[in-house]
């Protein structure tokens, strides 16, 4: 490695000679100088037994401040387009991110954003879901923080936390808030995504209030303010100080799963998993939970080793896509529906946050996973033993969590997509229980959806339910516990259809028809077999502080309740994602049984023909089917 590095000119901050092509285990070099072309100019890395990379200012930066020992340098800059963020953070192409000072004006923005006792002096946390170009970036977080007054940054073990243990590390460390690096279920890689968002104290992400004053910022930015210290080693566990400037190395899975043994009884969980008659499967997908996956269930939980999939984090997800989906994750759904296949399988995304929930040769569809959870939370899992406080789901999610919520006599709220919306339900104290038909699952332990979580709360729900069997005796299984809730509440046929990767004038044409369609449209209307009660462009004020989303998905709602949503997802990279979700509840137990799609098919028809999706995009066939 070290004689292949001695003749190396590196162009661009990610060099192969710094990365481990299977894992994260940064090497050894001997003691060698390395320069190359990157955001703010030129980064030397100095490398001894362990790397040190050092960012120099350009020559037209000046020295600002030298607070105990750091030397702070103002590094002139200017506005770059396309800046605005999305549903969950800013997202691109990894190249957009690697341009000169790309990342860096959108980390000064927000320090220019935030009240300067949201920060300085403070603790901040930094981690990420380990793609490419996450070591890289943390570094310049770390030195943007540092000069712009942060005491402290806690940062996970190579960059490695994922998106609910960075909002539990948070949580429990009192710090002021976090990023994280994360393109979420996007895939990574040289040609593919990179994201980057913030966190507030609470661990919630920043409210629509912040993410518009960053924006506004990375519009009229003229400076860096960088301290010049060296890159810290972020392989090793421990404290390394400038000044009074200090970063922790912390392990990514300790607090997080300090917080899991609080939640859930695994005692309980450890009796079902270690079970002869029971096999567990879960799929991380070469994505962050691997580094929590052999912790929790087989450390901890007695699973089987073999049971974990897919468990080594790779930068590029093993050239995967990290969506836990019916395609994307077909190596689990191919085990699941085999012949001789797991009892419960799981998978979850890139950042850890979702999850997707299999039993044998049975899909839990996202919208009824939240709502079972929900109504077996009070008996399963500890946490819940006084009952939920108040149940809540995005609007394009189905309305069976509704049907749980009335018949517990429980709080209700709908909000727009966004797990940021959930928080103020949160913190206010009224609501423990939430999800979004987006495979994100989770409850106020923390203030991000939970993709383990929603694992551990499954295992929970099929522990409890045969804690009582014999060996020999059959199991309650995941089909068992979803049919029996059918029965009771009835069933929410539901189904996503997504078309990825649209042109972003068309798709928004698109959306702009349908808005100018329900504009017109009144109750009574005929939509074929269907009529309707109403059309809106749904919009929604926060019962907590008043704060109002529009403009938030096009709903066509009929008599008999089934619903057609059109919207455009916020979580991509380039190009746009058109949503069509539709749903159907049918009371007769007799048709619970029916395939959802043939169940849905003149919902799906009516929804084509409606938005005129062909005639705008000229696709045939959706991208991918939930």
């Amino acid at each position: 490695m070290a004689s292949c590095c001695n003749s190396m000119r590196l162009e661009g901050f990610c060099s192969s000679a710094f990365r481990s092509s299977n894992a994260f285990p940064v090497p050894s070099f001997s003691s060698h100088l390395y320069t190359h072309r990157f955001p703010l100019k030129k980064i030397s890395f100095s490398v001894s037994h362990s790397p040190s990379f050092t960012i120099k200012a350009s020559s037209s930066s000046t020295t600002i401040a030298e607070p105990e020992g750091i030397k702070i340098n103002s590094v002139p800059t200017k506005p770059i387009e396309g800046q605005k963020t999305g549903t969950s953070g800013l997202r691109k192409k990894v190249k957009v991110f690697m341009q000169e000072n790309y990342l860096s004006n959108w980390i000064q923005s927000l320090f220019n954003s935030l009240p300067p006792e949201d920060y300085r002096n403070g603790v901040l946390v930094l981690g990420g879901d380990g793609r490419y170009f996450n070591r890289e970036a943390g570094q310049i977080i770390i030195k943007i923080a540092a000069g712009n007054g942060v005491r402290k940054i806690l940062v996970g073990r190579e960059c490695i936390m994922s998106t609910p243990a960075v909002s539990a590390v948070i949580r429990k460390r009192k710090a002021n808030g976090g990023f994280i690096m994360s393109a979420s279920h996007n895939p990574g890689g040289p040609e593919y995504d990179w994201g980057i968002k913030f966190n507030y104290s609470s661990g919630q992400p920043a409210p629509e209030s912040i993410t518009d004053k960053i924006y506004g910022n990375t519009l009229s930015i003229s400076e860096i303010k960088m301290a010049e210290i060296p890159d810290v080693d972020l392989s090793r566990l421990g404290v390394t100080k400038y000044g009074n400037f200090s970063v922790e190395v912390v392990d990514p899975v300790s607090d997080y799963l300090e917080l899991m043994e609080t939640v859930f009884d695994f005692e309980l969980i450890r009796s079902l998993l270690s079970r002869s008659d029971f096999r567990f499967a879960f799929d991380a997908m070469h994505a962050v939970t691997g580094a929590y996956a052999k912790p929790i269930f087989v450390d901890k939980l007695r699973a089987s080793p073999d049971s974990i999939s897919n468990g080594v984090p790779l930068e590029d997800f093993g050239h995967g896509h990290p969506d836990p989906n019916l395609t994307y994750a077909k190596d689990l759904v191919n085990t699941m529906y085999s012949e001789n296949g797991p009892d419960l399988g799981a998978a979850s995304d890139g950042d850890g946050d979702r999850n997707m929930i299999l039993g044998k040769k049975f899909f839990v569809t996202p919208s009824d996973s939240v709502a079972i959870i929900a109504a077996n939370a009070q008996e399963a899992i500890p946490y819940f033993t006084s009952g939920p406080k108040g149940l809540a789901r995005s609007m394009p999610t189905s309305g069976a969590l509704d049907r749980v919520a009335e018949k517990l006599s429980l709080s209700f709220f709908e909000v727009p997509t966004g797990w940021k919306f959930f928080g103020n339900l949160m913190d206010s104290g009224k609501l423990s229980i939430c999800g979004e038909e987006s495979f994100g699952t989770g409850s106020d332990h923390i203030r991000e959806k939970d993709g383990i979580w929603a694992v551990l709360a499954w295992l929970s729900i099929i522990a409890y339910r045969n804690k009582d069997k014999k060996p020999g005796e059959k199991l309650v299984s995941v089909s068992d516990v979803v049919k029996e809730h059918w029965a009771t509440y009835g069933r929410n046929f539901f189904s996503r259809y997504d078309y990825e990767a649209c042109e972003s004038e068309v798709a928004n044409k698109m959306i702009e028809y349908l808005r100018d369609l329900v504009s017109k449209s009144q109750a009574g209307e005929n939509y074929g077999n269907y009529v309707l009660q109403f059309a809106d462009d749904f919009a929604y004020t926060d019962p907590v502080d008043g704060s109002v989303a529009s403009k938030q998905g096009v709903r066509f709602v009929f008599t008999d309740g089934s619903r057609i949503i059109f919207r455009l997802s916020g979580t991509g990279s380039a190009g746009a994602t058109i949503r069509i979700y539709i749903e159907r509840f049918e009371p007769d137990a007799s048709k619970h049984d029916m395939d959802a799609q043939v169940a849905l098919k003149p919902l799906i028809d009516l929804a084509l023909s409606v938005s005129k999706l062909k005639d705008f995009t000229g696709r045939e066939k959706p991208t991918v089917i939930t």
